[in-house]
């Protein structure tokens, strides 16, 4: 879905052009004979709602959809989505691509100001870039992405939790049962609890990106996400080369070559990690 934003940014003033073009040139709104919009909706088959509200933002008219209408949405307060609007002229407002809480989808939602009244109409972003032949639309395989960077993700989350209890079980076992305070007891459950917070980070990332949609702008966005990651990484690994050191230390002074293997490699990703980070500011 990350792409569908980028296409609209990419050509969001011909959208807009072509939206509020064919809006104007369709007449009033208001005056449709039907309850249910049937000649918008055939004229913009992206459209998946339209509503109307009073010059209060209250809701006066039902939820209507392209198949059903929800009567439940009349009354309610609308104001909180002209936050959303960008004013285009006198009568029309648009907003930037949002999740809606009537569908879950990616929307864009245009704003009319018609007499007294202010009509809000909400088009499904993958339907309208697929309209106007920006996007190659596959649904079926769409649904089969989302739902399988949903399972991931939250597969995810749940080895992250996992992580934690294990290192929280691991800590108190050693130190409060079996009276055992060790290096071992102290710094493995610190690296676990590293890892659960990237493997978290990480679930995180993918839901919002593929999911929920949290995030639609931000530059440099893969980037960061790596850098992140890869320090949690490096965290993890430098805590488990001191207390290899350590061990080492305590017992056989001649295997410390193996310990300098180690803070070697982790040297490697350091460095590694600040060339990539270079270079993609670059």
């Amino acid at each position: 879905m990350k792409e569908f934003i980028e296409v609209y940014e990419e050509n969001k003033d011909n959208i807009e052009n072509f939206i509020l073009t064919t809006l104007r040139n369709g007449g009033s709104i208001l005056d449709e004979t039907t309850d249910d919009y049937k000649k918008i909706f055939q004229a913009f088959p992206s459209m998946e709602l339209i509503y109307i509200t009073s010059m209060q933002f209250t809701q006066i008219s039902a939820n209507i959809y392209r198949n059903k209408i929800e009567i439940s949405a009349k009354d309610k307060d609308r104001a909180y989505l002209t936050t959303k609007m960008i004013q285009k002229d006198e009568l029309f407002s648009i907003s930037n691509p949002y999740i809606s809480s009537a569908t879950s989808d990616t929307c864009i939602t245009i704003m009319i100001q018609e007499d007294d009244k202010y009509i809000f109409i909400d088009f499904k972003l993958s339907a309208l870039l697929g309209r106007l032949g920006l996007v190659e639309l596959h649904p079926s395989f769409n649904k089969l992405t989302k739902f399988f960077y949903t399972s991931v993700g939250f597969s995810l989350i749940l080895f992250a939790f996992l992580s934690i209890v294990y290192a929280l079980v691991s800590y108190v076992s050693h130190v409060f049962i079996d009276n055992n305070f060790t290096l071992d007891s102290l710094f493995k459950p610190i690296v676990a609890l590293t890892l659960g917070l990237a493997i978290f980070d990480l679930a995180k990332t993918i839901l919002e990106r593929e999911v929920f949609f949290k995030n639609y702008s931000k530059e440099n966005e893969d980037a960061t996400i790596l850098t992140k990651f890869s320090i949690a990484i490096i965290i993890a690994l430098s805590i488990e080369a001191l207390m290899v050191v350590f061990k080492i230390a305590l017992h056989d002074y001649t295997q410390m070559i193996h310990a300098l293997y180690l803070i070697i490699g982790v040297g490697i990703i350091i460095i590694s990690l600040a060339l990539y980070t270079y270079l993609s500011k670059k």
